[in-house]
C-alpha cells in the first residue's frame, strides 16, 4: 500500500497558539507510528499576519474570511491528500456576533468531498443554538470526531443532541521519566527551594491572581516556597492590552511582599523547557477560572511529568484528577489552595501517592500511544474509501 497522505487543518507553528502547538505534536507523533505517513498543513492565519512557516505548510485560511475556508477546501478536494485531520477550536473557524456564533466552517465542511476526521478542542455545556448547530453540522459531515475527555463525549449527546459515538482519544503529552527534581532546581537557580508552578500562555482567564494571594500563608508555613509563572503573555491579549494583567500580577506580588517568592518567567517555552520546570516542580497549580474548560494540555502534561496537582473543578481537570489523582479546590479561593498545597507540602506520604497516581495516568497517553491511536483511525476512515476508490493520485 502506497504512502498515506494527510492533511492537518489548524493554526500552525510558529504561531503562538495551544492547537498549533498540539498539532505539531500529533503529527509527530503520526509520523513517529509510521515513517511512511506524509503530513501537511492548511494554516489558519489570523487577520493581517505574514507568518513564515516551514515546508510542511502547503497553503492558508485568512481567519474570519468565510471565502477562504471554502477555497481550502476546494484545493484539498483536488490534491493527493488522503485524509483530513481538522482541529476544531471555535474562535479559529468562526466569530460571535451580537452573541450568535456566525459559523466560517460551514463552507469549507459543504465543499469537501475528502475524508474527514474532526477533534473538537472544545464542547461547552448548555451551548447557544449557534454554537449548537456548528457542531452538529461537523459530526454529520465528519467520518469520526473525536473528543480528548469522556465528558466531552457525553455533553455531545445530552446537549448537543448528537447521536455519532464520537472516540475519546486523550491529550497527549511527552513520555516523560519523573526524575531529577533537584537535578533541574540546581540547573535552574532554585535549590532548596519548594517549587510551586503554573505554566502556559498567561491572561485572565488563568486565575493566577488566586495562587498570588495564596502565597504569604504558604510562606508563614514554608519559608522556602516559590511561585513560578511560566510562559508569555498571550499573544491575543497583547495585541489588544499589552502587558496590563502580567503588571497587575507582578504589583501584587510586591503590595503582598512576596516579590523574592514569586518568579515570572515571561518567555515562550520549548518542550524541553517546559519538562524542565515541570521535573523541578513540587506542587503544580491550574488555578483556571472557566467552569467548561474541556481540555488543558498544561494538565495533560503535569500529569505526564507525575506531579502532585492543585486544580480548580473545570471539566478536564474534575474528570482527569478523580481518584485521587489530584486535589481540587473551589474557583477563586486562595485560601483553600492555600490548604491544598499546604497539605502536599507538608505530607511527604500524600505527595508521592499523589505523583505515583498522576504519573501512572499520565503514562498511558503519551504522545507515543496518541500517535498509534490516531494513525489506526486514520486507516479505519480510509480503508472503505480505498475499496470503492483504488486510484490513489501521486
Amino acid at each position: 500500500m502506497e504512502s498515506m497522505r494527510i492533511a492537518f487543518v489548524s493554526s500552525s507553528i510558529p504561531r503562538r497558539c495551544g492547537i498549533a502547538t498540539f498539532t505539531a505534536d500529533v503529527m509527530a507523533a503520526v509520523k513517529a507510528a509510521d515513517p511512511t505517513v506524509r503530513c501537511s498543513v492548511v494554516a489558519i492565519d489570523e487577520p493581517n499576519s505574514a507568518r513564515a512557516y516551514g515546508p510542511e505548510v502547503k497553503s492558508r485560511i485568512r481567519q474570519r474570511e468565510p471565502e477562504s475556508y471554502r477555497s481550502a477546501a476546494a484545493m484539498l478536494n483536488e490534491s493527493n491528500v488522503d485524509v483530513v485531520n481538522l482541529q476544531h477550536e471555535f474562535g479559529l473557524y468562526g466569530v460571535w456576533k451580537d452573541g450568535v456564533y456566525d459559523d466560517h466552517l460551514r463552507p469549507f465542511l459543504q465543499e469537501l468531498t475528502k475524508p474527514l476526521m474532526v477533534t473538537l478542542h472544545s464542547v461547552p455545556p448548555s451551548p447557544s443554538p449557534s454554537m449548537r448547530d456548528a457542531i452538529r453540522l461537523i459530526s454529520s459531515r465528519s467520518d469520526e470526531v473525536i473528543v480528548m475527555a469522556h465528558t466531552a463525549a457525553r455533553l455531545l449527546v445530552s446537549d448537543y443532541g448528537i447521536t455519532k459515538v464520537p472516540i475519546v482519544i486523550p491529550h497527549g503529552m511527552p513520555a516523560i521519566e519523573p526524575t531529577g527534581r533537584h537535578r533541574l532546581k540546581t540547573k535552574l537557580g532554585v535549590e532548596g527551594r519548594a517549587i510551586i508552578s503554573t505554566f502556559g500562555l498567561v491572561d485572565p482567564r488563568k486565575g493566577l491572581e488566586f495562587v498570588i494571594g495564596a502565597m504569604p500563608a504558604i510562606v508563614e508555613r514554608h519559608p522556602n516556597a516559590l511561585y513560578l509563572v511560566v510562559g508569555q503573555t498571550h499573544p491575543e491579549l497583547l495585541k489588544q492590552q499589552g502587558e496590563a494583567y502580567r503588571n497587575t500580577l507582578e504589583r501584587l506580588a510586591e503590595e503582598l511582599g512576596m516579590s523574592d517568592h514569586i518568579g515570572f518567567v515571561n518567555e515562550y517555552l520549548t518542550q524541553r523547557d517546559i519538562v524542565g520546570y515541570l521535573l523541578a516542580t513540587d506542587v503544580y497549580v491550574t488555578p483556571y477560572l472557566d467552569p467548561n474548560q474541556i481540555t488543558s494540555g498544561t494538565l495533560a502534561y503535569a500529569l505526564g511529568a507525575g506531579k502532585a496537582i492543585v486544580s480548580t473543578p473545570y471539566l478536564h481537570a474534575i474528570e482527569a484528577l478523580a481518584d485521587d489523582r489530584g486535589i481540587i479546590v473551589p474557583f477563586r479561593d486562595a485560601p483553600a489552595i492555600t490548604d491544598a498545597v499546604e497539605r502536599i507540602l507538608g505530607d511527604a506520604e500524600l505527595k508521592q501517592r499523589l505523583e505515583r497516581r498522576a504519573y501512572a495516568y499520565g503514562r498511558e497517553t503519551a504522545w507515543p500511544a496518541v500517535g498509534r491511536r490516531v494513525l489506526a483511525l486514520t486507516q479505519h476512515v480510509l480503508e472503505p474509501h480505498r475499496q470503492h476508490d483504488p486510484l490513489v493520485a501521486v
